[in-house]
């Protein structure tokens, strides 16, 4: 098999029947893709994206090459924290699996109506509140996973606990390389609260590489950017459904452990095969986890709960 060569592929992916899977940002590039393999593996999908007509395309699209797939758009902004707590209402009772998917790019400066800087909120706060809101339904499940979406560009980030909505000054990818460090302490300080509580849920992390997605250019409004990236993308970078696979792998393949970390097996870790690997040293700042955990607390008001009660820092 490919697997056994280390050529994990989307064929690989065990029988998803009877899981039940949310994927943000899932209209488009590495979502879709997430989304339609789970679907084509069996697994239904909930399907969640900022507009709804961009949702019912996309799970059109499925439908079209995934014949009797189950996938449900819902309207998910995670960049106001209202409506990320309306869509965890409205979602099943049980999940299985999700994935933290959406994201935005090096975008302008934005503040979201809650007053945090757009790619912080959308990237991080909006994910960290999701998963709070959703976590009952994930216990729920026998064996319940979220897998969180980062960056290679996590290495370039530093989380400034002093001025975390770059009110002092802003980089547009400063502030995207700090809000992907996040999702990885996240992802990790997660995996520890569950362990602590004695849950069964597992939380994960993937990047995809260099993967040539519509997230670079719909992220800036600098025509240049725009420019040098599509030259990337046709020449550098590979397909969505290779860029894909590593959160295929965190959230399908069996007997990974909670902290896992997965990433394109090829150089640098810019494309290929999905395979374990490692985070920025800095990623693994145990302080640093519970830290910005407690921030992220008190500015979404979402606290944890692990069979009614919380783990403490």
């Amino acid at each position: 098999m490919a697997a056994e060569r280390g050529r994990w592929a989307a064929a690989d992916i065990p029988d998803q029947r009877g899981r039940v899977a949310v994927v943000t940002g899932a209209n488009s590039g590495l979502g879709l893709v997430t989304a339609r393999e789970l679907a084509r593996a069996g697994a239904r999908v909930v399907f969640a994206s900022r507009g709804a007509e961009k949702g019912q395309a996309a799970a059109a699209s499925i439908a079209a090459v995934v014949p009797g797939a189950t996938v449900e758009p819902a309207v998910l902004d995670l960049a106001d924290l209202d409506k990320v707590r309306a869509f965890a209402e409205a979602a099943p009772d049980r999940l299985d699996l999700l994935i933290n998917n959406a994201g935005i790019m090096a975008a302008p400066h934005r503040v979201t109506k809650h007053g945090f800087e757009s790619q912080f909120a959308t990237n991080h706060l909006g994910h960290f509140a999701l998963t709070g809101l959703l976590l009952g339904k994930l216990l729920a499940a026998p064996a319940p996973r979220v897998v969180t979406v980062s960056s290679l560009m996590h290495r370039g980030g530093t989380i400034d606990f002093d001025d975390l909505q770059s009110e002092r000054g802003y980089s547009r990818w400063g502030a995207y390389q700090q809000s992907k460090l996040a999702n990885l302490m996240f992802c990790f300080e997660l995996q520890r609260r569950a362990t602590e509580a004695g849950s069964a849920l597992l939380s994960l992390a993937a990047h995809p590489g260099y993967a040539a997605t519509n997230l670079q250019a719909a992220g800036t409004d600098r025509f240049y950017e725009r420019w040098f990236m599509a030259i990337g993308n046709r020449l550098f970078a590979q397909s969505a459904d290779m860029g894909a696979l590593p959160t295929l792998y965190a959230a399908t393949v069996p007997d990974l452990p909670g902290g896992t970390y997965v990433g394109p097996g090829g150089r640098n870790e810019q494309r290929g095969y999905p395979k374990v690997v490692g985070a920025a040293g800095k990623a693994y700042d145990e302080q640093a986890w519970r830290r910005l955990w407690e921030v992220s607390e008190t500015l979404t008001g979402v606290h944890y709960e692990f069979d009614g009660h919380r783990v403490a820092a």
